[in-house]
């Protein structure tokens, strides 16, 4: 019997194999992106092309030179994974172009006029300068709140029957089908069918501030029991089963265990909810109207609001298209700072409300 401490171990036996292969470094894609930038910069300049044909000439020097340089060195699955990443990322950028243009456009030409002035001042008997967005703004926050109060008991209620109550039922079927529908229903038809509503209770030619309030709520309830069916969806059985089981009735399962479960993403649609309707201008031109001055009672004569006011700044500016057109961006911008502001708020809201997990 051969004794094992006599086998010798031959020198030539290949030692394990590495576990990867060759990499390029970490900033080969900058260092990519740099030479292809040089080269459309060259060629911009030799050629005599716009800045266009450079983008796109740096673009294809990218997306070719990269992979073929991976494909050299790391191989063919990494020269692949190499092309969809620029591909993404060109996907990626192409459509931060619109974005970051519209806020840099609305910044640009809103900010100047932004003033304690420009917020605390309405247009009545303004002519030109002197004037400010006072009225629209409140009736904007008066209507969109109108139409939250009117939108998240319809919507949230209807979401907990479709779950909780009707599930598999036909008239469960039939409203979430509705539901759809009124998903992608027209913002203006939504603004006609209040305006048809209350022409059947304040005759032809009504205007009010409430009305606007209801064509909102058409727009918003589908989006709320939509984000709520979701949430109230993803509260796992065992919890509504426990609640059960200690002899808990359904609406008190409901109240006490379902909701404050689902209340962060509850919480984040309507919010997300209010942010879509408070741009929209079509169903307050029909029914909400416009004034020069703040009119504080929704269910009284016309009511001013920000989309509204926007768009006959700029269609109807009369001689002071400057100043109107100057008062059109600044509104534009209040605009979309308040519905970024609403964004964030239903994610800080989300996380402040989303169940805490742990061991």
């Amino acid at each position: 019997m051969t004794d094992p401490t006599l086998i010798s171990v031959d020198d030539t036996t290949p030692r394990s194999m590495p576990l990867q292969g060759a990499q390029l470094p970490q900033y080969a894609p900058a260092m990519a992106a740099a030479i292809a930038a040089g080269l459309a910069v060259l060629t911009m300049l030799l050629a005599g092309v716009g800045p266009v044909a450079g983008v796109v000439i740096a673009w294809l020097l990218l997306a070719i030179g990269l992979p073929a340089w991976s494909r050299a060195v790391e191989g063919r699955r990494k020269a692949a994974d190499r092309v969809a990443g620029v591909l993404v990322w060109s996907a990626f950028s192409l459509a931060m172009i619109p974005l970051v243009s519209l806020i840099w456009t609305v910044v640009s030409k809103g900010l100047p006029i932004l003033s304690g002035q420009f917020f605390q001042n309405s247009m009545r008997g303004i002519l030109g300068e002197g004037g400010g967005i006072y009225h629209a703004l409140v009736g904007t926050m008066i209507i969109t709140g109108l139409a939250t109060l009117i939108s998240v008991p319809i919507g949230v209620l209807c979401a907990i029957y479709l779950v909780e109550y009707g599930k598999g039922s036909v008239l469960a079927r039939v409203i979430t089908f509705l539901v759809d529908v009124m998903t992608g229903i027209p913002s203006i038809v939504a603004g006609l069918f209040a305006y048809a509503l209350f022409v059947l209770f304040f005759g032809p030619g009504v205007r009010m501030g409430f009305g606007g309030s209801v064509a909102l709520s058409v727009l918003m309830i589908p989006i709320v029991v939509r984000a709520t069916e979701e949430m109230l969806k993803l509260v796992p059985d065992e919890l509504r089963e426990a609640s059960y089981a200690l002899g808990v009735p359904k609406w008190r399962t409901v109240v006490k265990v379902v909701l404050p479960t689902a209340v962060a993403g509850i919480v984040t649609g309507v919010t997300l909810a209010v942010a879509r309707v408070a741009g929209e201008t079509a169903p307050l031109l029909i029914i909400a109207g416009l004034t020069t001055g703040t009119n504080f009672n929704p269910f009284s004569e016309r009511m001013a609001t920000l989309p509204v006011f926007i768009f006959y700044a700029i269609t109807e500016p009369g001689i002071y298209d400057e100043e109107m057109a100057a008062y059109a961006w600044g509104a534009a911008l209040t605009l979309v700072t308040l519905v970024m502001l609403l964004n964030v708020a239903a994610r800080v809201i989300g996380s402040i409300f989303a169940p805490k997990t742990g061991r």
